[in-house]
């Protein structure tokens, strides 16, 4: 099925991801007889590894390229290729590509780099050239800047790379899509030599025209393809990949992405590479979470976990089972599963009684040590044992971490056997050297994976473990509370920094529970108004100029009098005057005072990728020295939000800990749902708002905001 792209001149008919991905005839740009050059490697690895396609080789000075036959330019093919990759020069890459649009081609990728990535302003307007060209023809571009295409089951190699120069390309059901080229072969190759094919390798460097979602959402759509993987820089529309990210977890394929930006240094190199912004990652980490996305910390891991739960052929409990032939091996990779978060298996009585057949008891518990038996030794029981215990219903997953023992080769292969048939993902490693070269091979005669070591193994099984985790999470779309305001009413909010007052006031406005305050031009004003509330109370300076009023004093709580107050204000006057000479004071605010069994911080901020996000966390000055939140995209449901105040690593103290009170945590979480909905309805003018601190009292008390900020952008 074709797409249509429209930019105001007559729509042009688009060539399909489909399409792309199997194409039937293809040009090489470049072409080459010399594989020293680009375009006689990707002439070499397509007839190596048998496209059954057309391939048009394109060199303006050559009859013949690899025995076939040459065109001088791409108008002279004599059917418009569905794709032509172009290895050519960065002068004349234009106009090849122009000459390729008026040809009819479908899609080009290119390969040549020297773009937007380069970070000059010639770079820049050449790649703005490329989008022009694709936008006026209608010419889908993959790149510039990229690596190009693998796809095994059509037996296309449309890439340069050496890792091609094999004789397999190992083909699987794992999609991968890559923004850099020389990861995604690498990732290729490590994967092949690990024994996992891949469906797909997309590389869609500078994203151009074609970007990752892309070919995300066609391979969601793919029967074929098991799982995804990712490497993402920086998305050119997050809002598409947040819908891409639901729609997998809508149909159960597992997404697992590698991101770059985590750091400053990361956005940095992400910029330079790619030319890619790399957007926030509080936030990004915050869709994720929200749709069942695992990131790893390396694409190897990721490879390996998405093979692993491709294999998966029935789920078991969340329970780890370890199997080894060494006492030693066992307690270290029972420690270092408990350290990652990872529990053991229990196992029912009936499974104890089994393994108690064959291994002294001592052995026969989680984890199991194959030392430890009790039965001839012409009795096999490897096989037999991991059988038993990974069909146990708390066993989720297994991992083999074997060392050298007797008949190496043949235990370790029965036990991987076992392992991978008990439809559970089950992860082999390897603990000795040379030693182990002969057992490796009898597993991997099985068509078995094994990985080098158990570290390797614990990653991949603790992004396996992360997945399920994340569908076992409760999901349900936001809903609107019904006394809320039109968002409309927001429009009359001016630009500009808000105050206090201000923003409690949009707070009440929304439901929100604020202190009572009554506002004072001046000292002696302050003291007068005392007489609204009941002592004590609490004074706070009203500036537009400073955010953190308890920083520069601005702030006095438990003020007992009206003259306790006077010269509290007075006191603040001096110094604010002193320390921050070119705030304006607008006055003081008295308020009541309110207790409760936590302070709570809430916050919003528009992300420039994902649009609003809402943050919680505890509260009161300490929130940016814990650094303890948890962060969604906005607006959230009420069991996202109760979830998020779940996820603190504070949260014991809103329940009770050490013998304290519970906190009202369900007026919290809808506090937040209703900040969160204020959020969404400010939309792009939203700069940022926080809540801090939102006073949670006694549980079924309710929680009530005595102070908050905001900024607002003008339309």
């Amino acid at each position: 099925m074709n797409q249509i792209f429209s930019t105001g001149e007559p729509a042009v008919s688009r060539i399909s991801i489909d399409r792309i991905l199997h194409p039937q005839s293809v040009a090489v740009l470049g072409a080459s007889d010399s594989v020293a050059k680009f375009g006689g490697r990707i002439m070499h690895f397509l007839t190596r590894h048998g496209f059954a396609g057309d391939i048009y080789p394109i060199n303006l000075k050559r009859d013949t390229v690899a025995e076939r036959k040459a065109y001088p330019t791409i108008g002279a093919v004599p059917s418009a290729p569905d794709v032509a990759i172009m290895a050519v020069p960065t002068e004349t890459l234009l106009d090849s590509l122009r000459e390729a649009a008026d040809a009819g081609v479908g899609c080009s990728v290119i390969i040549t780099n020297g773009f937007a990535e380069s970070g000059d302003p010639e770079g820049v307007e050449r790649q703005q050239e490329i989008v022009r060209i694709s936008h006026r023809t209608g010419m889908r571009i993959i790149g510039p800047n990229c690596m190009g295409l693998i796809v095994p089951h059509h037996q296309m190699a449309l890439c340069s790379s050496v890792v091609l120069n094999t004789d397999t390309l190992g083909d699987g059901s794992i999609g991968l899509v890559s923004q850099s080229g020389a990861l995604m072969v690498s990732i290729f190759d490590r994967a092949k030599t690990d024994g996992i094919g891949l469906r797909y390798g997309v590389s869609v460097g500078n994203q151009s025209d074609l970007e990752i979602c892309d070919f995300l959402e066609y391979m969601i759509e793919d029967e074929k393809t098991s799982a995804i993987c990712l490497y993402i820089e920086g998305l050119v529309d997050g809002e598409r990949f947040r819908r891409a990210a639901a729609r997998c977890q809508a149909v159960g394929k597992p997404l697992f992405v590698v991101k770059t930006g985590r750091t400053e240094a990361g956005v940095i190199a992400a910029q330079s590479h790619t030319a890619s912004l790399a957007g926030s990652h509080e936030a990004f980490a915050a869709v994720c979470r929200q749709y069942g996305v695992v990131e790893a910390g390396s694409p190897d891991d990721m490879i390996r976990a998405a093979h692993y739960i491709s294999m998966r052929r029935r789920r078991g409990g969340q329970g780890v089972v370890v199997v080894s032939s060494s006492g030693g091996s066992a307690g270290i990779a029972s420690d270092r599963l408990s350290e990652e978060g990872l529990r053991l298996a229990r196992f029912a009585p009936e499974t104890r009684a089994e393994v108690e057949k064959m291994l002294l008891p001592a052995q026969a518990h989680n984890p199991i040590d194959f030392g430890g038996r009790i039965v001839p030794e012409t009795v096999e029981i490897d096989g037999t044992i991991t059988k038993i215990v990974m069909d146990d219903a708390d066993v989720g997953y297994g991992i083999a971490a074997l060392t050298s023992m007797p008949d190496y080769a043949n235990r370790s292969r029965l036990i991987a056997k076992a392992g991978t048939e008990s439809g559970k993902p089950f992860i082999v490693t390897f603990a000795a050297g040379a030693a182990a070269l002969k057992p490796k091979e009898e597993v991997r005669k099985e068509g078995i994976v094994y990985l080098e070591n158990f570290e390797d193994g614990l990653r991949a099984l603790k992004l396996i473990a992360d997945y399920d985790r994340a569908l076992e999470r409760v999901t349900e779309p936001a809903s609107r509370p019904t006394d809320l305001p039109a968002a409309a009413e927001l429009a009359k909010l001016g630009a500009g920094y808000h105050t206090e007052s201000k923003v409690k006031a949009l707070l009440s406005s929304y439901g929100v529970k604020v202190a009572r305050e009554t506002l004072a031009a001046s000292p002696d004003g302050a003291a007068d108004a005392a007489s609204n509330f009941d002592f004590p109370v609490v004074l706070k300076v009203v500036s537009p100029d400073i955010v953190h009023k308890s920083d520069v004093g601005g702030v006095r709580v438990g003020l007992g009098s009206a003259e306790e107050i006077r010269a509290a204000a007075e006191a603040m006057t001096e110094r604010i005057g002193r320390e921050v000479p070119q705030a304006r004071l607008e006055g003081f605010s008295v308020q009541e005072m309110i207790s409760g069994e936590a302070e709570i911080f809430i916050g919003v901020r528009r992300d420039p990728q994902f649009g609003p996000i809402v943050l919680v966390g505890m509260g009161g000055v300490a929130v940016e020295v814990l650094k303890d939140v948890v962060v969604s995209i906005a607006p959230v449901s009420h069991c996202r939000a109760l979830q998020m105040l779940d996820e603190l690593r504070m949260s014991p103290l809103l329940k009770g800990a050490r013998g304290r009170p519970l906190a009202d945590i369900e007026a919290i979480a809808d506090v937040l749902v209703r900040v969160s909905w204020l959020a969404a309805d400010l939309g792009p003018r939203l700069v940022d708002l926080e809540v801090n601190p939102l006073i949670a009292r006694a549980k079924g008390e309710g929680a009530v905001a005595v102070d908050g900020r905001a900024t607002l952008a003008s339309d």
